[in-house]
């Protein structure tokens, strides 16, 4: 038989609560034997050792149950989210961490604020690993909503969607709130079931600012966006680089092309004909990438808000504070900056015959604009690009020429996407939604670090050296059945059960009759695709059609390439501030960790851009859109707007006098009376309904004539309503009069007459 101290070890070991039953059979006591192990658990139980929780579970003195619901309180220095259980109050709770992925495999980042239901494993340190069952309401405070005056209080409707009910602040609670405000506001105790009532902690500002609709993203997903002390100083402390044992590349006309409104530049790039006699009509290219590993260094405060943030938010959210991002490790034009550069050779058809890294010193003659590069390729250059047109700027294009063959060959997948441009004017306020001008200059940029990232990731696969990958897996098989069937909607030939390839899907998107149909079978093969991720493991990317690709092009921005850059440093012998041994043995979950907020920042910026739009349509409410049919649901139809790419739904309430069916996988709604059809990409007339500028959401309706028909609106007459049903006692008492006999009537009647 057990002991009291052993029976009292083994529930302390146990990772749950565990019952009588459970001791009884780990020490193998049975029948007689029980009444002797109920005595020990009683006297542990009386002495304070134990204590019953549910179903008369024993576990430690303190110990949380197996299932409860906890809400994350914080991130710590790693980034990962810690919990703490929901009922804790005041009182120190045990450490909760996460679990790398749910019971069903799948990876979660909780953000802080989230309410969880979860399932604990007790730890040897006392803490605890938790799974996620399900996401509950979101957290009840500070609530981050848009104020409006209703009499002598307020009212706040909260920006995060799933809070559905109005919180009530009173006049002295306000902080002198303005109606259209956007207002931060903790809730104060109260009823459950009645509105909630706030005291607003902080005015953010006017609702149609960019400033207010960024930080509505970043409240809802918990992402960082202030910088704590530690790692403030340290940036602060940083300082300028000199040559040293760098290899000067000073004296090359480096230059960097980057968007309007860019405030880093992490890469430059310089291209002139190999003067090799044996690679006639061959290129050399320079691409030189910021050295943010001399100033981000393991271990560091910047290191580990780095990969806490693991990369930027384009609000902006940095994942470097302004003094590295924007000043020391950022490209700027006559000064002279430190930078991990590669130097590549290729042929006359593109192909890459091999390539160098060095770590050197680069002073960039030019921050050139996109449409500037442009401009002087096309014959209109302006005086920042006069002078270095013939000798600069055209090697670069010519260069690409060269690899336009090789990529030709390659067929990466070739979408056609395009992009909201989003522009502000001086006072902050949104001046235009556009879709974004593409260049052949934003093509030269993107292969030239296309090929960079290639050269990394086969250095570090040649010296057998941590390489945290960017992982494209090929489509899967459900996936291709539903797009098969989509596609033949569109009597666009894709054969079923072949091996595809990125030529595969290319070879549809030539099937495409026009620029607007080839935007929709494109929008159609990106949701085919896998999710791209980080991973040490080299399952390599499907999309760019490459075995060996890694992110080296973007440390400022992604730790995904610092760590790159660290492993190159490592293994070339180029500084002693490479890649250590611990780090390495992370790589797998920093991978997870980094894929989780890549995520979390895509949809965030999606959010903003949603309501930066709203904003601007605001004001447009009843005009006539061109849009196309982005999405088919049972809640009606998504739209995408033809000249500012704003989301709309269209609600299936609205669609005529019939009941439409849901074909899941055709990707339409179709009239079960009428045969009226909506299918994926059609193109219709709308008209804009609602905007709801706080969750960016827009209702819209269908007109009448597709393509641009007559605008008339779509009749949503419904069937005349059923006459009421009267209350169970009407007809209760009307029964009862119709079944009295016809003496009983005539007396009635007499009586009520006198």
């Amino acid at each position: 038989m057990p002991t009291k101290e052993q029976v009292r070890a083994f529930i302390e070991e146990s990772e749950t609560p565990v019952g009588k039953r459970e001791i009884g059979k780990a020490f193998n006591i049975k029948g007689a034997d029980r009444i002797y192990l109920k005595k020990i658990l009683k006297e542990l139980v009386e002495e304070g050792e134990l204590e019953r929780g549910r179903k008369r579970e024993l576990a430690p003195v303190g110990a949380l149950p197996s299932v409860t619901v906890i809400e994350v309180d914080h991130l710590n220095d790693d980034g990962e989210a810690v919990a703490r259980p929901i009922n804790a109050g005041d009182s120190p709770s045990p450490v909760i961490h996460f679990a790398r992925t749910d019971n069903k495999g799948r990876a979660h980042a909780p953000g802080v604020g989230d309410r969880l239901l979860a399932r604990l494993n007790r730890m040897k340190d006392g803490s605890y690993e938790a799974r996620i069952i399900r996401h509950l309401e979101a957290n009840a405070g500070p609530v981050l909503g848009v104020y409006t005056k209703v009499g002598k209080d307020g009212r706040v409707q909260p920006t995060n969607r799933k809070l559905k009910k109005e919180i009530i602040v009173r006049d002295e609670n306000s902080l002198g709130a303005q109606s259209g405000e956007v207002v931060l506001c903790d809730i104060l105790p109260g009823k459950i079931h009645a509105l909630p009532e706030g005291r607003v902690k902080q005015r953010v500002g006017p609702m149609d600012d960019a400033a207010s609709l960024s930080l509505i993203a970043i409240h809802a997903h918990g992402i960082p966006d202030e910088f704590n002390d530690a790692t403030i100083k340290e940036a602060l402390a940083a300082k300028p680089v000199t040559l040293g044992k760098r290899t000067d590349l000073r004296g090359l006309p480096l230059l960097t092309i980057d968007p309007a409104d860019a405030r880093d530049r992490d890469d430059a790039i310089w291209a002139a004909a190999d003067d090799d006699p044996k690679n006639k009509g061959g290129w050399q290219v320079i691409v030189a990438i910021a050295d943010v590993a001399h100033y981000v260094t393991h271990g560091s405060a910047l290191d580990k808000e780095a990969r806490k943030r693991g990369n930027s938010v384009y609000f902006p959210v940095p994942m470097l504070p302004h003094e590295l991002s924007s000043d020391l490790c950022s490209l700027h034009e006559n000064v002279d900056r430190p930078v991990m550069a590669v130097q590549m050779w290729f042929d006359a058809e593109g192909n890459k015959l091999r390539h160098k890294f060095m770590r050197g010193l680069i002073r960039s003659v030019a921050s050139l604009t996109y449409a500037q590069a442009q401009a002087a390729h096309d014959g209109q250059p302006d005086d920042a690009t006069e002078a270095l047109r013939d000798e600069v700027i055209e090697p670069l294009f010519q260069a690409f020429e060269a690899l336009k063959k090789a990529r030709a060959k390659r067929q990466p997948l070739d979408l056609d996407l395009p992009e909201r441009k989003i522009e502000f004017g001086d006072d902050g306020f949104i001046k235009a939604v556009h879709k974004k001008e593409r260049f052949a200059a934003h093509l030269l940029i993107e292969e030239f670090m296309i090929q960079a990232n290639v050269s990394a990731a086969e250095t570090l696969v040649k010296m057998k050296r941590p390489c945290m990958f960017r992982v494209h897996e090929p489509p899967s098989a459900e996936k291709l059945v539903g797009l098969h069937e989509t596609l033949a909607e569109m009597n666009i030939r894709f054969a079923k059960g072949q091996v595809v390839t990125t030529a595969s899907f290319n070879r549809i998107l030539a099937q495409a009759d026009n620029e607007i149909d080839r935007e929709q079978v494109s929008s159609l093969v990106l949701r085919s695709q896998s999710q791209a991720v980080y991973s040490p493991e080299n399952l390599h990317h499907f999309g760019l059609h490459l075995s060996n690709y890694a992110h080296f092009t973007s440390p400022i921005r992604r730790y995904a390439d610092l760590l790159i850059h660290r492993s190159l440093i490592a293994a070339l012998k180029l500084g002693t501030d490479g890649l250590k041994e611990e780090e390495a043995a992370a790589f797998t979950d920093i991978g997870t960790d980094i894929s989780t907020t890549e995520r979390r920042a895509m949809v965030a910026e999606r959010e903003t851009n949603d309501r930066f739009t709203a904003v601007f349509l605001a004001n447009k409410v009843g005009e006539i859109f061109q849009a196309k049919v982005s999405g088919v649901t049972r809640a009606g139809l998504f739209l995408s707007f033809d000249d500012t790419g704003a989301d709309a739904l269209v609600p299936i309430s609205t669609l005529g006098n019939d009941f439409f069916n849901f074909d899941q996988d055709k990707h339409r709604l179709v009239g079960k009376r009428t045969g009226e059809t909506f299918r994926l990409a059609d193109r219709l007339s709308v008209r804009l309904r609602e905007v709801d500028i706080v969750t960016g959401s827009m209702i819209a309706e269908v007109i009448d004539g597709r393509d641009g028909g007559d605008a008339k609106p779509r009749s949503t007459s419904l069937p005349a309503p059923r006459r009421a049903a009267k209350p169970n006692a009407e007809r209760k008492t009307k029964k009862k009069k119709r079944t009295l006999p016809k003496g009983k009537k005539r007396a009635l009647r007499r009586k009520e007459q006198g």
